[in-house]
């Protein structure tokens, strides 16, 4: 038997999963030793018992599908003989099982900048927020300028444009201000601009009514249509901003302070089985120091929400998933489409087969934190533990709710690779060496380590790099100048 061929994760499993691509013949370590009877791909599937039609098949211990036909021991298993069982019912049963983690004896420090309302910063930069997108441009042109201009004051200025703020209605247009106030209230932005043209749906004075008051005072506004020189005025009024912010200083702070998003992209086979658990360990140490973690993309956890349901703190947290899960659901089937339209073609590409496995993977990066919260879209983050925050998978749209919330930080993890950066530090994790060694520009850490080196080791090497991070190191995305935002588009447009 040849090691290192493939992982199995539980004893219940009825698959492993290929550590390489595997020719026909080779005998896998695992399950009392398994003969592959065909080529299996790196990150795919192989059958380790035989498995009926119609049987479920088991990973993580738990059904990711049923078998469309019969499936030998040793076989690839995929698309092509499993399909998903996933339905759009919902009901659930409350029955708490919440076993989290034992915090960290000595759990590590980092220098952050500590903020007059007791929140901890891991950047104090200027963000440029247009209010609608016909002053995008305006507002890219205001922050490249005082970027130059104040460049080692603060730790950078930056716009964060997008297309929307006009034309939109109702609870879309909501949704709009909902997260632009709460990005103008964030942690790491010690001043914000806010750029609006003068017309728009999206009015400066009601945004400003939904930015928290006590943050109002580190907030200014520009009206582009009755401005002389909008990016004159812009700079003099980032001028104002940067002189307040420049006196903040970093800190030695505990890592409870942290708060961190945690979101996956690109996934792949092995995701699920390095980078998701590692990055759970991660939600383990923080909230075991008493700081948050903010898991999203709730159609990516159709089909293991109950993992996330028996750790809720208590009934109403519990009601609250369920409605959260179930209002998604609800979500598809009325614009006429299924629950299970996942994985993407890069998934499927990658090994991932359904919606059930692909979701019990996603899910390990909430480790075993008990849910606190349940929040709607652009709301913001405040209670201790782990948080279930309402948005789709989209990276960009979800990692923007995350940094909206008040993540500080944003774990990413990718089989695949994305270059995507977003408002906050994102700390891009590869699930496997190959992704790592191919895309040094995109990837901060190779999670593919796990295998080679242990859980525990690849833990300790994570949080040291977060906390280097959170001190000011910059990431893949911050060098490449990748920082972006996205908002939610749900409603008609006039």
């Amino acid at each position: 038997m040849t090691a290192n061929t493939a992982i199995f994760i539980d004893p219940r499993d009825s698959v492993a999963t290929a550590l390489r691509d595997l020719e026909a013949g080779e005998r896998l370590a695992v399950a009392g030793g398994v003969a592959l009877t065909e080529p299996v791909a790196r990150g795919h599937k192989i059958a380790v018992v035989d498995i009926a039609a119609g049987a479920p098949v088991i990973k993580f211990g738990f059904p990711i599908g049923t078998a469309k036909a019969a499936i030998a021991r040793g076989a690839h298993v995929h698309s092509h003989n499993m399909a998903t069982a996933l339905s759009a019912e919902g009901g659930h049963d409350y029955r708490p099982a919440a076993d989290p983690a034992t915090p960290l004896s000595d759990p590590p420090t980092f220098l952050g900048y500590l903020r007059a309302d007791g929140r901890a910063a891991t950047r104090n930069e200027i963000w440029v927020l247009p209010t609608v997108g016909c002053v995008a441009r305006i507002a890219a042109k205001i922050a490249e300028a005082a970027d130059r201009r104040h460049r080692g004051r603060v730790d950078g200025v930056h716009a964060f444009t997008h297309p929307f703020g006009c034309s939109q209605l109702g609870d879309d247009l909501d949704g709009t201000r909902a997260i632009l106030a709460a990005l103008a209230s964030h942690p790491n932005a010690g001043g914000v601009l806010l750029v609006g043209l003068g017309c728009e749906s999206n009015q400066i004075d009601r945004l400003i009514e939904a930015i928290p008051p006590e943050a109002r005072g580190r907030v200014r506004s520009l009206r582009a249509q009755s401005a002389g020189d909008e990016v004159d005025e812009g700079l003099a009024l980032i001028d104002e901003l940067v002189e307040a912010a420049a006196t903040a200083k970093r800190g030695p702070l505990p890592l409870g302070k942290l708060v961190i998003g945690v979101k996956c992209g690109g996934s792949d086979g092995l995701s699920g089985l390095t980078a998701n658990p590692l990055v759970g360990r991660m939600s383990d140490a923080v909230t075991g120091a008493g700081g948050q973690a903010i898991l999203t993309e709730i159609p990516e956890i159709f089909g293991a929400e109950h993992l996330l349901m028996a750790r809720a703190a208590d009934r109403e947290t519990f009601e609250a998933i369920g409605r959260l899960v179930d209002g998604f659901k609800t979500y598809f089937t009325a614009h006429g489409e299924p629950v299970s339209e996942n994985p993407s073609p890069g998934n499927i590409a990658g090994g991932l087969t359904t919606l059930e496995e692909k979701s019990l993977g996603a899910v390990q990066k909430a480790g075993r934190a008990v849910v606190t919260d349940v929040l709607g879209y652009g709301a913001r983050a405040s209670k201790p533990g782990l948080t279930l925050l309402e948005a789709p998978g989209n990276d960009a749209v979800s990692s923007t709710a995350l940094s909206a919330a008040g993540a500080t930080v944003i774990l990413f993890t990718t089989g695949r690779g994305t270059p995507l950066g977003f408002p906050v530090p994102t700390i891009k994790v590869a699930s496997n060496h190959e992704l790592a060694a191919r895309k040094p520009g995109w990837i901060d850490f190779d999670g593919g380590q796990v295998l080679d080196d242990g859980m525990d080791a690849g833990a300790a090497a994570l949080l040291g790099l977060i906390a280097e991070v959170a001190s000011g190191r910059e990431t893949a995305a911050e060098r490449n100048g990748e920082r972006e935002i996205a908002i939610w588009k749900r409603g008609v447009t006039l």
